[in-house]
């Protein structure tokens, strides 16, 4: 038999569509377009507030290009690549998030808690003291320290199931262990780069660029053509392995390239804003609850990702009292979250 990798056609698709099927998917695109009005809305709310407070018609004018001056000059070059930058971390994590939890299975799997996030920050940290503080070395060291954590926790795992016991248990050792490595480094580097490591590792979209947002966007938007034709063995995975594999699917194969593409996209998530905690978490159990579905919808986890991390951003920026990095908003939000699935999960067993 022909191993399953791609999708059918979409005639193909839609003639064996049952009417679940369908109901499911027009509900699923209705929560989507919902999620982008939403967005789009928390933007608008973003791009108006800030020391500097622009009209909501002066917003309008920027956007059609009627207004210029002062108020184009904060929303398209101050405010817009920090929006941007919240937009597409939140689309990467929460893809690569899914992408984690349907291959597993496994509503835990995280690629912050295997210790991913932690692993890119320490690459970072290598770079800054071996190479030097520029953006490029950050964005070098961030990859490799990711890929070598992920490469890690693959040989230690290995010869258990991606959902197993020891795969989860190993990543959040080697996630201890690197983050353990990272306060090291920071104890034993100047202290100018000690104060700016940190801030980054807590997770931050501040001093984020055009250019930085720009060459993000493309890379992950690169690694993303790939997901489209992992759609269908995706979902015949979710049935089990046994009937994946009788249905064509190369479950191996599959598995590797699913969990490559996610650790991508964190590793390039990482170099614009930081290990961002629990929006991979997250998302993708949000997304399936919103969409009623038993597998997630990698569209409207994406969707739910950039939504919470740009509304983590507003608060971060404008609810507190004083401007703290955004991750320390998403670890409150998500740890609260953490503790109603852990429960959630708890009841349902019971």
């Amino acid at each position: 038999m022909t191993p399953v990798l791609t999708p059918p056609s979409t005639a193909v698709r839609r003639r064996h569509l049952s009417p679940g099927r369908r109901r499911g998917r027009r509900r699923a695109v209705a929560v989507g377009a919902v999620l982008a009005l939403a967005i789009v809305a928390v933007s608008a709310v973003g791009a108006t507030m800030g020391d500097y407070r622009v009209s909501l018609p002066d917003l309008v004018g920027v956007a059609t290009g009627s207004t210029t001056g002062l108020p184009r000059t904060v929303v398209l070059e101050w405010r817009l690549p920090r929006l941007a930058a919240a937009a597409i971390v939140g689309i990467a994590l929460g893809i690569a998030g899914a992408l984690f939890q349907t291959v597993t299975r496994n509503p835990l799997a995280s690629p912050d808690l295997m210790g991913l996030s932690n692993g890119a920050f320490v690459g970072m940290l290598g770079a800054l003291v071996l190479i030097g503080p520029s953006w490029e070395s950050r964005t070098i060291g961030a990859l490799a320290g990711g890929l070598a954590t992920a490469l890690v926790i693959g040989v230690l795992a290995r010869g258990t199931t991606a959902g197993g016991f020891r795969f989860i248990v190993v990543g959040i050792a080697i996630s201890s262990m690197a983050a353990s490595l990272g306060t090291w480094l920071l104890l034993h580097v100047e202290l100018d780069t000690a104060l700016f490591a940190s801030a980054w590792g807590a997770g931050t979209l501040s001093g984020v660029d055009a250019t930085r947002v720009g060459v993000a966007a493309v890379l992950i938007a690169a690694i993303l053509t790939v997901v489209p034709r992992l759609g269908a063995g995706l979902r015949q995975l979710g049935l089990g392995d046994d009937l994946a594999t009788v249905t064509g699917v190369r479950v191996g194969l599959l598995r590797g390239v699913a969990l490559t593409i996610g650790v991508a996209l964190v590793c390039v998530a990482t170099t614009v804003a930081g290990p961002v905690a629990f929006i991979a978490l997250a998302a993708p159990q949000i997304a399936r609850r919103l969409t009623r579905a038993p597998s997630i919808s990698l569209p409207v986890a994406a969707l739910t990702g950039a939504l919470l991390l740009s509304s983590s951003d507003l608060v971060a920026q404008h609810a507190l009292p004083v401007t703290v990095p955004v991750g320390v908003v998403t670890v409150v939000i998500g740890g609260a979250y953490l503790v109603w699935l852990l429960a959630a999960e708890f009841r349902t067993r019971r």
